[in-house]
């Protein structure tokens, strides 16, 4: 286990960022992956992200020694990059410092990827990333959600609720994030991707249970 303070104060050496939208009606949705992800490391580290800062839900950290931050922004995804942007301004956290989780379409229900640049790859929420940043040159880690049914629109698909099965196989990548997170602080994001990127065998089609 990383070292937990709930308190740290002053600038910071890394933002964790979850994208997804505020709000109840929202809050199981497909889209809001990265929102279920970052409160399950808030708790796996003892915090919760329960104070408004710079247009996000936050919460102060430390993980292996160093002080950071956890953020759900509260601008919608598809102006996400403001809070971030302004977060790592005021903290004075570099791009390269700034873990973004997000869904991802591309992705089968339960895969799991790991990159350290790149583009947005249709995902409004880190393109308003890469926009506010300036950069594209941030690590990331996506989560799968598989690819939309036929006959939906994606709007409709990401912003549908998880079925229990899908929930199921998505929680099982929560459980190493902590680990994810301290690989990639530590500067070994390859060994974060040779150990942590994963695809399910099962086919990325929703499951309806």
């Amino acid at each position: 286990m990383c070292p937990i303070f709930a308190k740290v104060y002053g600038s910071l050496d890394f933002l964790v960022v979850g994208l997804g939208n505020p709000g109840a009606q929202y809050a199981a949705t497909r889209h809001n992956v990265g929102f279920m992800a970052v409160d399950r490391l808030a708790s796996a580290l003892g915090v919760k992200t329960d104070r408004i800062r710079h247009s996000a839900l936050t919460a102060k950290c430390e993980i292996l020694g160093r002080k950071g931050m956890l953020l759900k922004p509260q601008t919608f995804m598809n102006n996400s990059g403001l809070a971030v942007a302004d977060s790592a301004r005021y903290y004075h956290v570099d791009a390269g410092h700034i873990i973004v989780i997000s869904d991802d379409v591309s992705l089968p229900v339960g895969a799991l990827r790991i990159r350290t640049s790149g583009s947005a790859g249709g995902h409004n929420g880190i393109k308003s990333v890469i926009d506010y940043l300036d950069t594209d040159e941030f690590p990331r880690i996506r989560i799968g959600i598989g690819g939309k049914p036929e006959g939906w629109e994606l709007s409709d698909y990401v912003l549908s609720k998880i079925t229990p099965g899908d929930m199921a196989e998505i929680e099982k990548r929560f459980e190493n994030l902590e680990e994810i997170v301290s690989l990639i602080l530590s500067g070994d994001a390859s060994k974060a991707m040779s150990v942590y990127n994963y695809t399910p065998s099962r086919s990325s089609t929703p499951k309806n249970d």
